[in-house]
């Protein structure tokens, strides 16, 4: 496959995973819908890397790749999924949007990449009001509408320190062996954590939330992951995280249409002010590129 096939595939499952994500709490519950995807999802992973007779290393620097990709596929994942059951699933995809500007700071400190320009700083000024304006909205909600943005910027976080720190590892694992190592590590975690705080088979498991846990499993995770480092390891962490400039727009639209989610001045507002800011920031990285 392509990296701009699988860059723009990674754009439709990202702006479509939120939505999903929401719809597979309501009934069973977050944590009963983030391990029931993991577990399709290894379940998937590990199908696959037998029908293509892969084998998954285990020597020192595979093991430190696989341990970076859990903190996204569970730390990262476990988050968002809390932080669900309090916005609406748009909001989710408009704060990752600051995954670029996360990014580049972090790749600037571990990468050693020339990520901070005033341009850059500029953006990262936009991209705080944006999310001042968001958090204005979370406040129209309650408290657990802040809670919710603090948890989504928890997981845009985690998922950034993963990226980078599997980009400064470079231990030139295919794709698919870095989910399967990931997911592997992570899905005994899942398991326990569910243990531990709930542990119940839900009383309550409707169809929508069924099809949402099925499609976050064996798509989202399957594919969505595999193209993610597949295209993690052709492009730089930085300009990976620019996916998330179009992915907030289409999961607006598909929250607002398909779940009835407000969509007001403000959120329009403070998701307009965060795409600017990634504009910008992607006009200083393309200019920095061209005077390198």
């Amino acid at each position: 496959m392509s990296v701009p096939v699988a860059y723009l595939s990674v754009i439709l499952l990202w702006a479509t995973t939120p939505l999903a994500i929401k719809w597979s709490g309501e009934g069973p519950g977050y944590l009963f819908g983030v391990t029931g995807r993991m577990a399709i999802g290894t379940l998937c992973v590990l199908l696959l890397m037998l029908v293509l007779r892969r084998r998954i290393p285990w020597h020192r620097k595979a093991v430190r790749t696989y341990l970076l990709a859990s903190i996204q596929v569970y730390g990262a994942m476990l988050a968002v999924y809390w932080a669900s059951q309090f916005i609406p699933s748009g909001w989710i995809s408009v704060v990752f949007g600051l995954s670029p500007l996360l990014t580049a700071l972090m790749a600037a400190a571990l990468l050693g990449e020339r990520s901070l320009t005033w341009a850059k700083l500029s953006g990262y000024l936009l991209g705080l009001a944006g999310l001042a304006a968001l958090f204005g909205s979370a406040l129209e909600l309650g408290p657990h509408g802040v809670y919710g943005i603090i948890g989504v910027l928890l997981s845009a976080f985690l998922q950034c320190l993963s990226a980078v720190g599997i980009k400064r590892m470079d231990a030139k694992l295919p794709a698919l062996t870095t989910v399967a190592g990931g997911l592997m590590i992570a899905l005994p975690a899942y398991l326990l954590t569910w243990a531990l705080v709930d542990g119940q088979w839900p009383e309550l498991l409707p169809t929508t939330s069924i099809a949402a846990i099925a499609y976050l499993g064996a798509v989202a995770t399957t594919v969505g992951f595999a193209l993610y480092y597949y295209v993690l390891s052709h492009l730089s962490a930085t300009r990976v995280a620019m996916i998330s400039l179009i992915s907030p727009v289409l999961a607006l639209y598909l929250g607002h249409v398909l779940n009835d989610e407000p969509l007001s001045l403000r959120i329009v507002g403070g998701t307009a002010l965060i795409l600017a800011a990634l504009l910008l920031h992607q006009w200083a990285e393309r200019r920095v590129a061209q005077e390198a």
